[in-house]
């Protein structure tokens, strides 16, 4: 394959072991159909979505993947690749947070009664199709409950940071993050830099702080970031030689935008695709 190929990637997809509205099984379906040829699912602080997959696309390149949530006054996400999956300390790490984001949901709940709303957690898990329940499942919920006219305003109103109903979730500081995921035989990477509100100067000195913990990577090619953003990216990447990542973030109906797979040229995720494992199915 040279530079000038073109390819279908993803390394950055969710499913409803997070907050995405696909199951792993249907998600791995629909990257058959795309024909996708390297594929990654990033769920939210947990790996059991992917350790739950029994069938792959035949001849489709997987990498194991996490998005793991580090503490930071906007949002800062660190992605995670080819690590072990049954890596104890990595498996006890996200079951801990798991842990803590049951007992925030049945803390909401109880928040939700004071707003007359009726939810009980049997209906989110039913809802989420597990027991690993977020704000989008709370937030069809109020929808199809008829509490709010959309699942956006759902959100705006009641769910939103800053809003009502809103409760943090646990997170782990950045250093943390990464060590974990080095720990556990990966590679950590910034995912989508926009997200930080940070630029120039400042976006800077966040990758140099991320680089002092071991950060190997930064996802420059994403479905939201503008031309502008992956050239501000992808410098940043050239000048202090971080791996470059495609993802597009897919949640299937929780973010019906953003679909699923990214057309790039081997050369920009060339370095990627020959750092982390691979499996071939």
């Amino acid at each position: 394959m040279t530079g000038d190929d073109n390819m279908l990637v993803d390394f950055h997809t969710h499913t409803t072991a997070s907050d995405g509205t696909y199951t792993p099984k249907q998600l791995v379906n629909e990257i058959k159909k795309k024909k996708i040829e390297y594929f990654s699912i990033t769920d939210h602080d947990t790996i059991d979505g992917v350790k739950a997959l029994r069938e792959f696309p035949e001849g489709a390149k997987f990498i194991t993947g996490v998005e793991i949530s580090a503490e930071f006054p906007k949002t800062l996400h660190i992605l995670g690749y080819g690590f072990d999956l049954e890596d104890k300390q990595l498996n006890y790490a996200l079951n801990q947070l798991q842990a803590y984001r049951k007992n925030r949901n049945t803390k909401m709940i109880d928040k939700m009664r004071e707003f007359g709303f009726e939810i009980t957690m049997d209906e989110l898990i039913d809802e989420a199709g597990s027991d690993l329940v977020g704000r989008p499942h709370f937030a069809n919920l109020l929808f199809r409950k008829g509490y709010v006219d959309s699942y956006g305003e759902a959100f705006e109103k009641y769910l939103k940071k800053g809003a009502p109903l809103y409760m943090n979730k646990k997170k782990f500081e950045s250093d943390k993050a990464i060590q974990m995921i080095h720990n556990a035989g990966g590679i950590a990477v910034m995912a989508h830099p926009y997200q930080t509100t940070l630029k120039g100067e400042a976006l800077e000195q966040l990758v140099k702080e991320l680089l002092s913990y071991g950060l190997d990577g930064i996802e420059v090619y994403y479905s939201q970031h503008t031309p502008e953003m992956r050239a501000e990216y992808k410098s940043l990447a050239t000048k202090y030689n971080l791996i470059a990542t495609a993802g597009s973030d897919f949640h299937g109906a929780n973010k019906p935008e953003i679909p699923l797979g990214m057309n790039l040229s081997y050369t920009d995720i060339e370095e990627f695709i020959s750092t982390v494992p691979t499996y071939t199915f």
